[in-house]
């Protein structure tokens, strides 16, 4: 009986080799290289859809100018999108919303382009061009008007501030001290600034015209303003020695001018506030009671609208002795 076969055993002497990859040898030819299989193909980076297209025009002109050594055209140059679509209302129409406002975009700068924009931009090309920016051809005009000439008296340094104010000062001003009065001066106008708005009496009317009170606070050089020129007397009372005959005294009324009828409303209002006592201590006492009595002015409650009444009450009734004046001097 014939032995069993033994595949594993048989197997054992065969030997498997791989097959090398020979290069192939032909007369004449020079030794080519294996091409691989399929399955060993290099790996790619994987790319979109439109990498492997080929690129713009324009760029491959530039990229073929490159090569060949020729001048290469220039890529940024092109007619924009917006360009064309000005001439296509169609198209413009339905372009994107971002490519529509810089349409517009473009036509509202146009439109609002002004002179000085322009003269900006000479000024800036002139410079890239090694210039200067106040170069007469450039520059044109004053950045402010030029003076009237001649001069107004009042442009000095002592017209500064407010005549009001500056006659207020000087008239709160003792032994000299002029930077004392102006610290006073500032206080009083805080203090006007920040104090609530007063109440006015009917009985005692402001000037007309004046604003309401409410506003008053908003300016407290107005407020003083207001508050002075409401109580200023119109008229002085001048005593005349001798002009009713055996020596007896004439009350005659005199006019007053702008400055003299302020100054008065001022000395009333300051004998006023003297006459005050302080709710304190401190420097500022004094300005205080100078604030305060001009709101009581305002507000009719001062008792120098007594004495302004008083004195247009002695000029109405003096009003005859200027006909005894004239008489006399004939």
């Amino acid at each position: 009986m014939p032995p069993r076969l033994n595949f594993h055993g048989a197997s054992r002497s065969l030997a498997i080799r791989s097959r090398p990859s020979v290069a192939l040898r032909q007369p004449g030819i020079a030794q080519v290289i294996a091409r691989r299989g399929y399955t060993e193909k290099e790996e790619q980076p994987p790319g979109g859809p439109n990498q492997s297209g080929l690129p713009p025009v324009s760029e491959e002109a530039g990229d073929y100018g490159k090569v060949k050594g020729e001048t290469q055209p220039d890529v940024g140059q092109g007619t924009p999108v917006q360009e064309i679509l000005k001439r296509d209302q169609e198209g413009k129409d339905n372009a994107p919303d971002v490519i529509k406002e810089e349409i517009g975009g473009a036509k509202a700068s146009a439109e609002t382009m002004t002179f000085e924009n322009l003269l900006a931009l000479g000024q800036m090309e002139n410079i890239s061009n090694g210039g200067l920016a106040s170069d007469p051809v450039t520059t044109i005009g004053h950045k402010y008007g030029l003076p009237e000439l001649p001069l107004p008296p009042t442009s000095n340094l002592h017209y500064r501030y407010d005549p009001v104010i500056n006659q207020v000062t000087n008239l709160l001003m003792k032994h000299g001290k002029l930077s004392a009065a102006q610290r006073n001066m500032a206080f009083i106008l805080n203090y006007l600034r920040t104090a609530p708005p007063p109440t006015p009496n009917p009985i005692r009317p402001l000037l007309p015209g004046s604003p309401h009170p409410s506003h008053l606070p908003l300016n407290p050089i107005g407020y003083l303003t207001l508050a002075i020129d409401s109580i200023a007397p119109l008229i002085r009372i001048r005593s005349q020695k001798g002009a009713a005959g055996g020596g007896a005294a004439l009350q005659i009324p005199v006019p007053l001018g702008l400055r003299q009828r302020r100054r008065q409303a001022v000395e009333w209002i300051l004998d006023s506030a003297n006459k005050k006592k302080s709710r304190g201590s401190g420097k500022d006492q004094f300005a205080q009671r100078f604030a305060e009595e001009i709101i009581s002015v305002v507000e009719g409650k001062s008792n120098v609208w007594e004495r302004r009444n008083l004195v247009h009450k002695n000029g109405t009734s003096a009003r005859a002795n200027l006909a005894i004046m004239q008489r006399r001097r004939r």
